[in-house]
């Protein structure tokens, strides 16, 4: 069905679960709309880590322009915000080309960053982001997630607790405003100048899982555990808080057998797909297909 209200402008967003193969399809897409890609990967942006995010290939870069690989050093901070301010000044001189752009990626607040917008969040006094950072460094997450609780109940109940960047930033804003974060989060949604089609890859679950494990084999033969030695100094950072590095840096604390970190990897990759799609099944304007359906859905919705 043709998407109501169409604009002559138009953001054609790829997405899925991790290994489904959004990169192909969205090269397919891209040189059929003349677009060069946005990537919407928050840990393909690090150019230390190409193997265990599965960045685009020079070979597939060459193909298309992909905007956000590769640009940033991990001890460069970056956020979903950083990301939708990046991609709405990239966009007017995209659309100075093709009336179609595409845009790739499963971190799902970057994609809804651009899609929804995020909200404007106060300065944080940098006395209180070096106290909380210092707090974390000397007790750990716990006391943290606990000082979370207690603050804003509501949003502990949703955040992933193990993500240290996520906790950290609300109880930033807990102490700085003397509110809930979460009573800062409106969830309004930002109006753009342009229509947002969303499309989520999907297989059969099965057929995801091989995926995911065969990729896994393939990144340790490419050179896995070569990348995370060479970041393995700076693994307190956000960045490497990823998984893949987390496991082989277990593996060279000594603290996992080499092929326990390999299998764990895949575990892990295969509970964060899950999880992806747990989040776009809650988006009614997701179109869902395979990979190797996505012109033809595109074709049958007026995109293409």
């Amino acid at each position: 069905m043709r998407p109501k209200a169409m604009s002559d402008r138009m953001l054609i967003v790829i997405t899925g679960p991790t290994g489904v193969g959004k990169t192909g399809a969205a090269i397919e897409v891209a040189r059929l709309v003349g677009s060069d890609i946005i990537n919407a990967d928050s840990r393909q942006v690090f150019r230390q880590l190409p193997i265990g995010t599965a960045a685009p290939t020079a070979q597939e870069q060459a193909m298309v322009r992909h905007h956000f690989v590769g640009t940033k050093d991990i001890t460069e901070p970056y956020s979903a915000a950083q990301f939708e301010s990046d991609v709405m000044a990239l966009l007017p001189g995209l659309w100075q080309r093709t009336d179609r752009v595409v845009m790739c990626g499963g971190s799902m607040l970057y994609v809804d960053a651009v899609c929804r917008g995020i909200d404007t969040m106060p300065d944080v006094d940098p006395a209180v982001r070096t106290a909380v950072k210092e707090q974390y460094h000397a007790q750990g997450l716990e006391p943290l997630q606990e000082e979370l609780r207690l603050k804003d109940p509501d949003y502990y109940s949703v955040v992933d607790l193990q993500n240290p960047a996520r906790v950290l930033h609300a109880v930033e804003l807990c102490r700085q405003t003397g509110r809930p974060y979460s009573s800062l989060r409106t969830g309004q949604v930002k109006k753009r100048p342009f229509d947002v089609v969303k499309v989520c890859l999907n297989v059969e679950r099965a057929e995801l899982y091989d995926r995911i494990n065969h990729r896994v084999d393939h990144m340790i033969a490419a050179g896995l555990e070569d990348e995370a030695r060479a970041v393995y100094a700076l693994r307190h950072l956000n960045a490497l808080n990823t998984v893949g590095y987390k496991e082989l840096f277990a593996c060279f604390d000594g603290v996992m057998e080499r092929q326990v970190a390999i299998e764990r990897i895949k575990k892990n990759t295969r509970v964060y797909a899950k999880k992806q799609l747990t989040w776009h099944k809650k988006d009614d304007t997701i179109s869902w297909c395979r990979p190797d359906e996505i012109v033809a859905v595109l074709q049958s919705m007026g995109v293409l």
